[in-house]
């Protein structure tokens, strides 16, 4: 099979974004076990429901402005945030 370097060009692309993707997501999770261990010197609860509501509606903003579809944009932030109060729960169990 021939390749397209028009496809090839696009598909190179979206590997960078992929990778620049995964890199914020490491970040972020560094973040977000700081948060955890503060939360547990604190005694403060794994998950913060009101912090999650105010950032589904931040991200579904953000979405919206970006041409990109809210619900998507719901989906992945409590995909991730169901990831991050696990390791919170986590943390505060040790």
């Amino acid at each position: 099979m021939q390749s397209d370097p028009d496809l090839e060009r696009l598909r190179g692309s979206i590997d960078n974004l992929d990778t620049a993707i995964i890199c914020l997501l490491a970040e972020r999770f560094k973040i977000t076990q700081q948060v955890g261990v503060l939360k547990k010197t604190r005694g403060l609860a794994a998950a913060d429901p009101e912090r999650e509501e105010q950032q589904i509606a931040r991200l579904r903003r953000l979405a919206e402005a970006a041409n990109l579809d809210p619900e998507f944009a719901e989906k992945w932030l409590n995909f991730v945030v169901s990831e991050v109060v696990r390791h919170h729960e986590a943390i505060a169990a040790e």
